[in-house]
């Protein structure tokens, strides 16, 4: 007997279309645009691409079948699907902590997104900043992060055919129109062949465990599994969806808008002679320097940070909207309170992250060590804590769920329901979804246990996490 019997009254995706919109909007965030390129930098070009987008086909694809499945079947959120999946208090804990997680990480997420409204303005203006200035400046970066959350709220306020799915339906085709035109004008830069060479011309002898390790990381990272935000999507989805062709049209659009994301990139830091290795600071920091120098660089530099902008945008969308299902769902509160109630506590628990810029204070002081781990500053003890550690210990504990605390049968007969050639035995008559349960029971949590293991250092120098 299917699970699902309340998604009519909670809402539901008004179209296949909608929902991979909204779904690629929250995988395509900071993570693809800000994160990958730099990772990539810093882990040999390209063959880190290579490994990446393996790891998305052998890793992030069936961890997302996995999560889209929870939620359809159950039609609950993150907490909600454990509860009505298995009479196991343990399995609790992950819809709990998928709730935790994406409500601390939209505290400090929506402060990156904050600069980038800032950004576009100066950009706009064509006033140089000072980022480390900016970033100290509280009356500016408290509204901007305010104004930010403001917006994301009153998405969610419009549900999730009126709300969530309008939204992503008009964002995801302004974001693919900016990233290939920046990434476009960034090619055709004199010198920028250098930097394309570096970025797509895999060097294999520059493959070892910290690159493959690295690649895992990003993968999972960047396809927002582990959040709990793909249970929370899955269980708006009809019965008639075709997960398979949805899940695979997901992981796509996020390897697309990653890939061009160092197209966008390189080249430009190439051409003006730059360093590709930059970490974070290659953003907000040598940037702007590129944009200075390319004729008509104010309107690419608005654009490129209107983009940063609208990727931060969708997946700041789909972490409000996970606590907000689970008042709805659990609490019976409205859609109007819940999304209101919740957005504006995040407003204030986000003023920690925002003052941890500032040098003289408490915030930026504070000291948390684990082991060979030390991180200094609210801002990077939330990040590593939940936007890394966290995230990673929820795709192991959702692996396991589906693997060995519950019937993964079930799980293949509701990806089977919109996808009837997942059960077909096809090669030596295995089918996909045999392949996929044994993916699921032991070569994910291999894996996941791998890079949590990286995490710590004991592969090595410790895996940061962003």
């Amino acid at each position: 007997m299917a699970l699902n019997t309340e998604t009519e009254g909670r809402g539901q995706w008004g179209s296949s279309l909608g929902f991979i919109m909204a779904a690629a909007g929250s995988a395509v965030g900071l993570g693809n645009i800000w994160r990958f390129p730099y990772i990539t930098g810093e882990n040999g070009g390209g063959a880190f691409v290579f490994v990446y987008i393996l790891c998305v086909l052998l890793i992030g694809i069936p961890l997302l079948f996995n999560e889209l499945a929870i939620g359809r079947l159950t039609g609950k959120n993150p907490i909600g699907a454990m509860k009505k999946a298995s009479n196991n208090k343990f399995w609790m804990i992950p819809g709990i902590m998928s709730v935790i997680i994406c409500f601390m990480v939209l505290t400090y997420y929506s402060v990156i997104a904050g600069w980038t409204v800032g950004y576009i303005i100066t950009e706009l203006i064509n006033i140089p900043v000072d980022f480390d200035v900016f970033i100290e400046t509280p009356k500016y970066i408290v509204p901007l992060t305010f104004l930010f959350m403001v917006i994301t709220i009153l998405v969610i306020l419009g549900g999730v055919s009126g709300g969530i799915e309008k939204a992503s339906k008009l964002l995801m085709p302004v974001l693919f129109i900016l990233i290939i035109l920046i990434a476009g004008r960034s090619v055709t830069l004199p010198g920028a062949s250098e930097g394309i060479n570096y970025y797509l011309n895999p060097d294999f002898s520059k493959i070892n465990g910290g690159v493959i390790l690295a690649a895992l990381g990003q993968a999972f990272f960047s396809m927002s599994v582990g959040w709990g935000l793909m249970v929370t999507y899955g269980s708006y989805l009809p019965k008639s969806s075709n997960l398979v062709t949805s899940g695979l049209w997901i992981g796509a659009l996020d390897s697309f808008v990653a890939l061009l994301g160092g197209l966008m990139i390189f080249p430009a830091v190439f051409a003006l002679g730059l360093k590709p290795d930059e970490g974070p600071s290659l953003v907000f920091k040598i940037l702007p320097q590129v944009f200075d120098q390319i004729p008509g660089g104010s309107i690419i530099g608005a654009s490129f940070f209107l983009l940063l902008m609208v990727a931060a945008l969708t997946s700041t969308i789909s972490m409000l909207e996970v606590p907000v299902g689970y008042l709805i769902d659990e609490k019976k509160i409205s859609r109007k309170k819940a999304a209101w109630g919740v957005g504006i506590t995040a407003m204030v628990v986000s003023i920690p992250a925002i003052l941890s810029s500032i040098e003289e204070s408490v915030f930026s002081k504070i000291t948390m060590k684990i082991g060979s781990i030390q991180k200094t500053g609210w801002f990077d003890i939330m990040d590593w804590t939940f936007g890394t550690l966290s995230v990673t210990v929820l795709c192991l504990l959702f692996a396991l769920f589906s693997g060995w605390g519950f019937k993964s049968s079930r799980l293949v007969d509701e990806i089977a329901i919109g996808a009837p050639a997942f059960k077909k035995k096809l090669l030596f008559g295995i089918s996909p979804g045999q392949v996929w349960v044994f993916f699921i029971r032991y070569v994910c949590p291999l894996v996941i246990g791998l890079v949590l293991l990286n995490l710590f250092g004991v592969f090595g120098e410790p895996e940061s996490g962003g």
